[in-house]
């Protein structure tokens, strides 16, 4: 078995051999080629016989996998900041990085990077592109009001019919006129290029499998969730039966705090900000849709707000705490539903101090269940466990009034 470790770049790659000679780790061949010379990339590996390569997870990975994983045992791909030893390296080379990757693949020792499927990858770049669009038209209406600012001349319905008609009519010299109407025509194609990109988008859905249909649904269940958002999370989190808990999910969004403790001193820092950054943004507009729309959202930020002291902080800890339930849903397939009975607070985002505090007052804290999908007969199933976000124990609440009184009463 040969162990081959690549180095890719955008123009050339370096290939290490290692081999195992009479228990000893060898390196047996050294290669550097050239990206575009793929036929040379092929033909190179063919001829090692039985082989696993390992290769980083960098921006332009999946052409060299696709043209020699069926050529292999095995490929690894890399997550290139879990391996310390190449990335905080003060000896770096094209050789050296290869080598190291040969040396570790052949130890098994190597941290493994998600590869997302086809399907995945086609559904990040539209819903991507989409946002990318967005932004895109945000910053041409973001200059022309600027421009008209200048005049004292910006009206908040600027680019509704009316505004159209006032924007004509505001006396702008020859050099802003110009300015204004390329913008205009900016602003036109981007706005056309969006609906392409949401035709798109909605052609994708319809073709989606079963999996990604449900799940779909469930996110629909949830407040504020619209389908923006719904496609992002989607999308990044890719397949996300592969976290195994809520913090994983949390820690992928970048929501995550860090923290540093020596003996018995800890320090708590802020969220580490790695993992996907459009997940990350989304969830953060979410969180803002539910504190706005729903009073146990509200009252979880604004308790937080009061302890952090910072309304940032909180809506932070809002958007992780959202993006927990938001797992909890998709891992119990069951759909979302929010319980106000009047006079419970919701739960912190920290269930210990959620169950401590329900001990000292000798009552069950009451949590975001999550219910089954209506029935046949239009009824509702309420849900025996609560959602995994919220803690691993919890009591559905009644839905009639009465019921309701006696089960908080308990």
């Amino acid at each position: 078995m040969r162990y081959v470790g690549v180095d890719l770049h955008k123009k050339t790659i370096s290939l290490c051999v290692v081999a195992v000679v009479r228990g000893e780790r060898t390196v047996v061949q050294r290669r550097g080629l050239r990206c575009e010379d793929t036929a040379a990339i092929r033909d190179f590996f063919a001829q090692l016989g039985a082989f696993r390569a390992a290769v980083e997870a960098t921006a332009h990975y999946e052409w060299l996998l696709l043209l020699i994983e069926d050529l292999a045992d095995r490929v690894v791909l890399v997550h290139p900041k879990k391996l310390r030893v190449i990335a905080e390296s003060t000896r770096k080379s094209d050789k050296i990085d290869a080598e190291v990757l040969a040396m570790f693949l052949c130890l098994d020792m190597l941290p493994e990077s998600y590869r997302p499927s086809p399907r995945i990858r086609q559904y990040r770049v539209l819903v991507r592109h989409r946002c990318r669009l967005q932004r895109r038209i945000t910053s041409v209406k973001t200059l022309v009001r600027h421009k008209l600012a200048d005049y004292n001349q910006d009206i908040a319905d600027l680019f509704t019919e009316r505004g159209q008609r006032h924007l004509a009519a505001v006396a702008l010299n020859d050099a802003d006129r110009f300015e204004v109407t390329a913008l205009r025509e900016q602003l036109r194609l981007f706005e056309g290029q969006l609906a392409a990109a949401e035709d798109e988008l909605a052609r994708f859905a319809r073709s989606a499998p079963l999996a990604e249909q449900e799940a779909r649904a469930l996110l629909q269940t949830i407040p504020g969730m619209g389908p923006v958002t719904i496609d992002v999370i989607l999308s990044e989190l890719g397949d996300w039966r592969r976290f195994r808990n809520q913090k994983a999910v949390a820690a992928f969004a970048g929501l995550a705090p860090g923290m540093r403790q020596s003996g018995d001193k800890r320090h708590d820092l802020h969220i580490t900000k790695e993992g996907s950054r459009l997940l990350r943004w989304i969830m953060v507009q979410a969180a803002w849709r539910l504190v706005n729309r729903s009073p146990r959202w509200q009252r979880l930020f604004e308790r937080t707000k009061r302890k952090t002291g910072s309304p940032k902080k909180a809506i932070v800890a809002v958007a992780r705490h959202a993006l927990m339930v938001v797992y909890a849903v998709l891992r119990s397939g069951r759909s979302y539903r929010l319980l106000e009975p009047q006079g419970e607070p919701l739960p912190p985002a920290h269930r210990g101090a959620t169950s401590a505090r329900a001990r000292q007052k000798g009552a069950a804290p009451v949590r975001l269940a999550v219910a089954s999908a209506p029935g046949p007969d239009g009824s509702r199933a309420r849900a025996e466990a609560t959602a995994k976000a919220e803690g691993a124990s919890g009591r559905a609440i009644p839905t009639d009034p009465a019921s309701r009184r006696s089960a908080v009463a308990k």
